[in-house]
Parts: structure tokens; sequence; C-alpha cells
């Protein structure tokens, strides 16, 4: 066997170290995407203050990127400041970021003491309260962007977009109890002008999205657009929604979008069809009835599905008061 420099041994020693080396930041690039979230659905609101609590802890160790909190009161609590800020100040407490959703039960129903709506109201003072910063709530802080940095939008905080590896997260106020749409002529002002500031939002999205080629798009709310029943091509022309379906306008959109963009799109919503949430594809698009309950979402690039529920941890609301307006 010829004997070998000692250069051509050092080149060799280097080449393969390198190697390794490179290696290594592959896989930690690998891991560095891989991550998962937390969703905790508002059935954990209805059940009081310990039941959210608990929740919040059980979904926040330190595997989790962030955790979306989909609703801050139930159905059957009062909309009172105190209430309000009751759900704040236990939010805040939560070691990860942590994302708000509203939903319909934290503002849609709610009335005055003249039995009058006070929906925008409410709106309006949820708004102050969980949306005022430029971060997540939580101790520890994810830099998001709101919609309301936008001068023609800065009543929309609410709406906000993050990003973690190549995935896109984003949340978009659109309630479950038909997207506060209302049949009674005249009323429906806070759905038309919501509706013009979501379309402006769903196309920001998808357009950095698509910038800068990211893998994926996760769309939060906590109403069901039904994006898989959307007729396209030739049937979405020949079959019109029903007038007042106040989701036909969003859904329509978001599909539009999805056909043009090359990555996964995942919706997430707070309603529940299924007696365990599970992901359901119709070609790029996905659907992820997360309902009342809290479960944890994995997302690893190197997967061919690239999220997935984690089944050990779905963890069902209290029995006692799952409340919460339900998806026509």
């Amino acid at each position: 066997m010829p004997r070998r420099h000692p250069f051509v041994l050092l080149a060799l020693a280097c080449a393969l170290a390198g190697g390794a080396h490179a290696a290594g930041d592959a896989r930690d690039t690998r891991d560095d995407d891989a991550h998962r979230f937390a969703i905790i659905g508002h059935g954990f609101t209805d059940g009081g203050d310990k039941h959210l609590k608990q929740a919040l802890r059980d979904n926040d160790d330190g595997d989790v990127a962030f955790l979306v909190v989909t609703g801050i009161k139930g159905v059957n609590e009062p909309c009172t400041d105190k209430l309000y800020q009751k759900r704040r100040e236990l939010i805040d407490d939560a070691r990860r970021p942590v994302v708000v959703l509203p939903a319909g039960s934290d503002w849609t129903e709610c009335r005055n003491s003249a039995g009058r709506s006070s929906a925008v109201e409410r709106l309006n003072r949820i708004r102050e309260l969980f949306y005022g910063e430029a971060d997540t709530l939580g101790a520890r802080k994810l830099s998001v962007t709101r919609q309301s940095m936008s001068p023609r939008f800065r009543s929309y905080a609410e709406n906000a977009h993050w990003s973690v590896g190549k995935v896109l997260y984003a949340t978009v106020n659109m309630p479950a109890n038909n997207n506060h749409y209302l049949n009674e002529a005249g009323r429906n002002s806070e759905y038309e002008d919501r509706l013009v500031a979501n379309r402006f939002w769903l196309n920001r999205l998808f357009a950095i999205a698509k910038r800068d080629k990211l893998e994926a798009l996760v769309l939060f709310s906590e109403g069901d657009v039904k994006a898989m029943s959307q007729p396209t091509g030739l049937r979405a022309l020949l079959r019109a929604a029903p007038d007042n379906d106040g989701f036909a306008e969003p859904r329509r959109l978001i599909v539009s979008l999805a056909q043009k963009f090359r990555g996964k799109v995942l919706l997430v919503d707070g309603t529940r069809v299924r007696a365990k949430p599970v992901i359901e594809w119709h070609g790029n698009v996905g659907h992820l009835a997360a309902g009342a309950d809290a479960l944890e979402v994995v997302v690893d690039p190197a997967a061919k599905s690239l999220f997935r529920v984690d089944p050990r941890k779905v963890e069902a609301a209290p029995a006692a008061k799952t409340g919460g307006i339900k998806a026509p």
C-alpha cells in the first residue's frame, strides 16, 4: 500500500471534518425549522380561569414555538372589562409566546344593559386590551406584524402574521357565527368593513408567502370558511353561494389564492366536526377543526405531510360548561 504524504492525510482529515460539520449544519437547520405549536380552544375559558390557566400550563413546554388562544371567554360568561382584564393577566403569565384570536363568544353576542348589541364596542375594547403591542403576549415575546400598521386598516390589530422557519402564520378575524353576518337589513356595516380588511389581508399574506418562497401558510380563524366545499373551475361559476353566507367571499378568495401558491395552505378554526381532530387535505389546502379543546400540531419539513396533530397532546375542554358558538 503506497505511503501517503502527511499533507495529504491532513487535507483528507479536514475534508472529512468539514463534511461532518456541513452535515451537522444541515441537520441543525432542519431541526431549527421543525417545531410545534399549540391551540387552546375557548371551551377552556367557559370553564373558568382555573381551566384556562391549567390549559396554558399543560401546553407551555419548551418544545412549543407559540400558543394560539382561540377566544378569551365562553359564550356563557359576561362581556365585562373585569373578565377581559383577568384573562389578559392569565395569558401574560404564560412562558411561551401567546397569540390571541378573537372568537364570536368574545364580542358578537354581547349586549348592553338596555339589551342592545354592544358587539362593535366590545370588539374595540378587546383590541385595546389584547392587541396594543407589536409583540405577542406571554413572558417570551415573538414579533408580529399587525394589519393596523397600515393606515387604511388601523382598527384591525387582531389580524397579525409571524414566521417560524419556512412557515408563515396569520390570524384572520372571522367569527364562527356566520362571520357576524346579520340578516336584518342595514345591520352589516361591521361585517362589510371587516370583509374589505380581510380581503386586503389575505391577498397580502399570500403575496408574502409567494415572494419569500415559503413552504406553507397557516391561517387561524374561529369560523370555518368551508374551503373544502368550494367548487372550482366551471362548477364555481354555475354554483352560487347563498346570499346570507358570511363566509362566501373569503372562501372563494382563499381557494383562488391557494391555487396560485406552490406551498401548502392550512386552515385552522375553532369549530369541531369530528370526535378527534384530524387534518383533511384537498390538493394543497388542509383543514383542521380544533374545536374547544387544546391540542398541539407538529411541523416537520422532513415529513411529506409537513403538519400532523400530536395525538398525545389533545386535551378535552371541561365538560361542565362547554359553551361557544357553533358553526352555521
